[in-house]
């Protein structure tokens, strides 16, 4: 596992100054192993999250919300793939959030998010989420056309309202026992490139492959500012967000596990202790199975 120094270098609980200028996707903090060190140290985290969600899913009084955003081709999907590959997946619940419904537009935009909140005991993958409401919609604002909202209420201020609401929204998850991890995968502009390119010449991955993706990665410059601002506006203690170099999806991959392994180390969950009329009844199972075998 990653140490927590390294961790910390890019967790972020107080976004007022955070730039995200300041984060190289292509970082790797100096460790330098081959393909298959990677994969024997990621292993060992799974193994390690694994233990931890029986714990969780036993103990059934926290869930943990992880919160995947990043631009296509950032590697969202294999992070799930790869890194939740021990976790028991009676205690997983993914959720992949695409363009709003006619329903979902009936309602407010925390709305379809609430309804896919994990139950305790799980650990809940938002793979985008109601974070898209401050990042696609601002950059295409003409979405916003779309929501019903009053006109009245289409101010220069929304987004720092939106803010606001999922900072409310998120701290009342945190004080009802569900605890957000937020996770940016930050890709480079010329990683982005490679890896759509990849999607058209590989048939196991055309199908991933979206024209739109191209357009929307023409934008390139606002989504950044989108992300850089929501940063900003969101980062706090009760649910930080990580901003992840993701060019080396190995790398981005060790960083979540890490991640989610020192938050469910910190809450410390623990395997029901049995009282003593349910031990006796377990001695008298163990004798009578002991007899049966006998």
């Amino acid at each position: 596992m990653l140490p927590a120094e390294i961790l910390k270098l890019f967790r972020i609980t107080e976004g007022r100054k955070f730039r995200l200028a300041g984060i190289d996707p292509s970082d790797t903090c100096g460790i330098d192993i081959d393909k298959n060190e990677a994969k024997a140290l990621l292993a060992k985290g799974a193994k390690r999250l694994g233990e931890l969600q029986d714990r969780l899913y036993a103990e059934h009084q926290w869930a943990i919300l992880v919160v995947l955003q990043g631009l296509d081709a950032a590697g969202k999907d294999s992070v799930i793939k790869h890194v939740m590959s021990e976790v028991n997946p009676q205690g997983c619940d993914v959720t992949s959030f695409k363009a709003p419904s006619p329903l979902e537009l009936d309602h407010d935009f925390l709305w379809r998010a609430s309804l896919a909140l994990p139950g305790r005991g799980h650990i809940g993958i938002f793979n985008r989420s109601y974070y898209e409401e401050v990042l696609v919609v601002r950059v295409h604002p003409e979405f916003l056309n779309r929501q019903g909202l009053p006109p009245k209420l289409i101010t220069k201020t929304i987004w720092q309202e939106r803010y606001e609401d999922i900072n409310a929204f998120e701290l009342h998850l945190a004080r009802n026992g569900i605890a957000p991890l937020k996770f940016f995968l930050h890709v480079s502009r010329e990683a982005q490139r490679k890896r759509l390119l990849e999607r058209l010449d590989d048939p196991a991955k055309q199908w991933k492959f979206n024209a739109a993706d191209v357009g929307e990665s023409k934008l390139w410059d606002q989504y950044m500012d989108a992300y850089q601002e929501l940063v900003r506006g969101t980062a706090t203690e009760a649910a930080p967000w990580y901003v992840v170099p993701a060019d080396h999806k190995w790398f981005s991959r060790l960083v979540v596990a890490a991640a989610i392994v020192e938050r469910l180390e910190a809450i410390d969950p623990k395997f029901p202790k049995l009282d003593e009329p349910e031990l006796r009844d377990i001695a008298a199972l163990r004798a009578a199975l002991s007899g049966d075998k006998a």
